[in-house]
Formats: C-alpha cells, structure tokens, sequence
C-alpha cells in the first residue's frame, strides 16, 4: 500500500505539472479550469488502487491448475464471491491509497470540490458501481483461460484500452468527437471518468443521476456475460489427475 500510495503521488505530480501547464495555457481546455483538472487529477490517482485494470483475478490461476473445479461444487457464485472479495480490497485501498492522494493534492495545488453533500452521496454510490464494474470487465475477460492456454496478452489489452478509455491519461471532454464516441459507446468511462465527474461534483442533478443508471446497466451487461461465459466454460472444462 505504501509502494501504491508512493506511485500515485509521483505520477500525480507529473500529470498535474502537464494538465496544469495546458490548462493555463488555454482557458477553454475542454471545460476544466485550475480546480476542476485538479480535482479529476487527484481523485484519479487516488482511485487507482480501487480499480481493477491491474488486478489479477484469482480465477485465472484456478482455471490454469484446474482448481477451479472445485469452485463449481460449491453452493456459491463463482462470479459474486469473486465480486465480493474484490470489493472488499478495493473499499479498504481507499483509505492508505486514496485519501492520502486527495489530501496531498489538495494541499499542493487546491482542488475545486463540491459545498454540499448531493454530489458526494451520489459520488459514492458511483464510485462503488465503478469498482464493481471494472472488476466485472476483468474477470470477464480472465474467462477466456477455459479456452486459451494463456490469457496475459489479452489482459494487457483489455488494460491498455480500458485506461485510454476511462479517461486515466487525458480527459475524455479533450478526445476529438469520434474517439469519444467510442469511449461513450464502451463501459470504460463508467469505471473512472464519469465517477470522478459526479464526485467532484463536474456533473450534478439529472445529468448525475444518468449516470449511475449507466453503470447500473453496464453492469448487468457484464454480469449477464460472465454467467454465460461461466456456463459455456464449465461445459468445456476438462481436468485430470487425481
């Protein structure tokens, strides 16, 4: 947690020496000001640790070594007992990753945050679907191991899409319309950009509230494919030995 919480202070600064270089150098930069990039720069940062682009599920070793067998005797979900345990580290890093990422940018260059406690309600319960999202995308994509030998390649390419996507690297206000037509058309955006825009209270009102209704139904989307993909991949399942 400290390595984490180290990393995302020093790239913190990095991007905020970029954004802010931008910001100040053209005032109609995508619609952010001083404050407002700061903020989407730090709750960014701070958010990393609780979101699973990194995360290696424990279901890709179990499919590996055959374990996963045993999973699918047992009278649980493969799919939410996963979810569960995932949500309970990605809650928990908030508190030595996240928080000290805020506070840190707050104190160095003033962050723009909401006045009233609307936009972090709503912030929070985005937040918590945007974990639950990006976990459900990984695991997701961590079920092709029933059926490639190894499956690092398309995790790192589900990672490398999806960080471009949710907004890590730039926001998508600043895409050219028809790359953030592909974004908005991807779960991605769900899991980072529009989270940290209701939280920082960016986006409020009825705008905000669609958005949590997005994230609700991407994650039925994603929940409805790793159940199917789980039922596909426990018919292909074959396991030897004794």
């Amino acid at each position: 947690m400290l390595a984490g919480l180290i990393t995302n202070l020093v790239f913190g600064f990095v991007r905020a020496a970029v954004l802010m270089s931008a910001v100040r150098a053209n005032s109609g930069f995508g619609g952010y000001d001083r404050g407002t990039i700061g903020a989407y720069i730090w709750l960014s940062q701070g958010l990393l640790g609780a979101i699973a682009f990194w995360t290696l599920p424990d279901i890709v070793e179990r499919i590996r070594t055959g374990d996963v067998v045993i999973d699918f005797l047992r009278p649980i979900d493969i799919q939410f007992a996963h979810l569960a345990e995932y949500l309970g580290r990605a809650v928990y890093s908030l508190i030595p990753r996240g928080l000290p990422s805020i506070a840190v940018g707050v104190i160095t260059f003033g962050l723009a945050f909401p006045t009233t406690p609307g936009p972090y309600v709503l912030g929070a319960i985005s937040l918590l679907l945007a974990m639950a999202l990006s976990f459900l995308s990984m695991f997701a994509v961590s079920l092709a191991g029933f059926w490639l030998i190894e499956t690092r390649g398309l995790r790192a390419l589900h990672m490398i899409c999806g960080t471009f996507l949710a907004g890590l690297f730039a926001p998508l206000p600043l895409f050219p319309g028809w790359l953030r037509a592909i974004a908005y058309a991807t779960p991605f955006p769900s899991m980072l950009q529009w989270p940290i825009d209701v939280l920082s209270g960016r986006t409020t009102g009825f705008a905000a509230m669609e958005i949590v209704v997005v994230q609700c139904f991407w994650i039925s989307v994603l929940v409805g494919v790793g159940q199917l993909l789980l039922r596909a991949g426990r018919r292909k399942l074959e396991v030897q030995g004794g």
